[in-house]
């Protein structure tokens, strides 16, 4: 998000997360962060890809960052860092048929959530979907949010996997009239649906 309008609108509505992209070469790339006052209930949330350290804790400083997500390679001894001086953390994943879960083997005692995207040899989001059937060899405790094309389309038929570590969904690129400027009234729609369901959305 980088409009402050939309925000402002976005920050009425029932969400949880509000994600800001600090990746350059994505097209959501915010080159400067408007600053709007949310609602404690909303964590203002960063997206880094392959920044190190110092580099992130520059942008929650300037930010007043609450979150981090991490979809690049980071480290696990990058996310213990961030932890570490009381910054939640996401990392993200993108998953494919071919997807071996102990990669996450590392990460599990050092980020607070999972992410699972469709897998792309680019960084970020896709806005495609992949095998949600997969999730169900997940074998961790570790809580996650479901990203990936999630759409109105088929919204109902992810709030139908069953799975009590599912605590979330990213709702992002189907929900656009443009590049990083959410549609507020598709959002209300989906909002409806996910209350339904008692599950969070970011």
């Amino acid at each position: 998000m980088k409009e402050r309008n939309n925000i402002i609108q976005l920050s009425e509505l029932s969400i949880d997360y509000i994600g800001h992209i600090f990746y350059p070469k994505s097209p959501r790339y915010v080159r400067g962060l408007i600053d709007v006052e949310l609602p404690a209930s909303i964590k203002k949330t960063g997206v880094f890809v392959n920044v190190d350290l110092n580099g992130i804790l520059e942008q929650v400083k300037e930010h007043s960052l609450h979150t981090v997500q991490l979809h690049g390679n980071e480290s696990a001894e990058l996310a213990e860092s961030l932890r570490n001086v009381g910054i939640e953390v996401i990392k993200a994943f993108g998953v494919d048929s071919n997807f071996d879960w102990h990669q996450l083997d590392g990460y599990l005692n050092h980020v607070d959530y999972f992410l699972f995207d469709s897998k792309s040899p680019q960084y970020g989001g896709t806005g495609e979907t992949f095998d949600w059937q997969k999730l169900k060899e997940y074998p961790f405790d570790k809580p996650y949010f479901l990203s990936g094309g999630l759409s109105l389309e088929n919204l109902n038929e992810a709030l139908q996997f069953e799975d009590d570590r599912l605590v979330g969904l990213d709702l992002n690129s189907k929900f656009e009239i443009e590049l990083g400027l959410k549609n507020i009234e598709k959002l209300k729609l989906a909002l409806k649906i996910i209350r339904n369901e008692q599950i969070s959305s970011k």
